[in-house]
């Protein structure tokens, strides 16, 4: 099973190409301590809609070297999307290791009792590779990252807001399933989502 400091220390474990559609390539690997000023760049680049449906603190250099300083810290593995061509960061992809106070108390109150065994998730992609189908081929990554940490289930990094129905969309056609709903402190209605992950054969 993987670790965090492992991973630090190795981030070629995690680190996969990826063909897009369009014939562009792509990695999908750990956030690394050098990449503080792309990371700053993306975070910069999300417009006013997309950092709406986004969970960080921040969007700018603080807020990246925040980030990158916090590896194999805490219970938080963040790994990045980054264009081949340009060496741009053109998506983020948190995991954070152990259930939330917050989270275990509302997936109680729909009968789901949260364990070790469960992680969050939260994606989020630079607008110009939004609507792309990004999402839908780096999932089977996403998966096998929660699975090689030893995760049975993965719930959403802060729900996902009742007004994004294409992430909803998204979110089902992978598998996760609706379980409750709860209104945010700004007062926006979100659902609870879950996703069973299922082992897979010979490993």
């Amino acid at each position: 099973m993987l670790t965090l400091t492992a991973v630090a220390e190795d981030p070629l474990v995690l680190t996969r190409r990826l063909n897009l559609n369009d014939g562009s390539e792509v990695v999908f690997r750990p956030l690394t301590r050098t990449d503080t000023e792309r990371l700053a760049d993306f975070l910069e680049g999300l417009s006013a809609e997309s950092r709406r449906l986004s969970t960080f603190d921040g969007y700018d250099l603080g807020a990246a070297r925040k980030l990158c300083d916090a590896i194999a810290r805490y219970d938080k593995l963040r790994l990045v999307l980054e264009d081949v061509l340009s060496g741009r960061i053109v998506g983020l992809v948190e995991f954070s290791l152990d259930p939330h106070p917050a989270d275990i108390a509302r997936y109680r109150e729909a009968g789901i009792h949260l364990a070790a065994t469960d992680c969050r998730f939260g994606p989020t992609l630079a607008d110009d590779y939004q609507g792309r189908g990004v999402g839908t081929r780096i999932f089977p990554l996403v998966a096998d990252v929660a699975r090689r940490f030893g995760r049975k289930r993965v719930i959403l990094f802060g729900g996902v807001l009742a007004d994004n129905p294409r992430a909803i969309r998204y979110y089902e056609k992978h598998g996760f399933r609706r379980v409750g709903s709860f209104i945010g402190k700004d007062g926006a209605q979100s659902f609870d989502m879950i996703l069973d992950l299922h082992p897979l054969s010979g490993r």
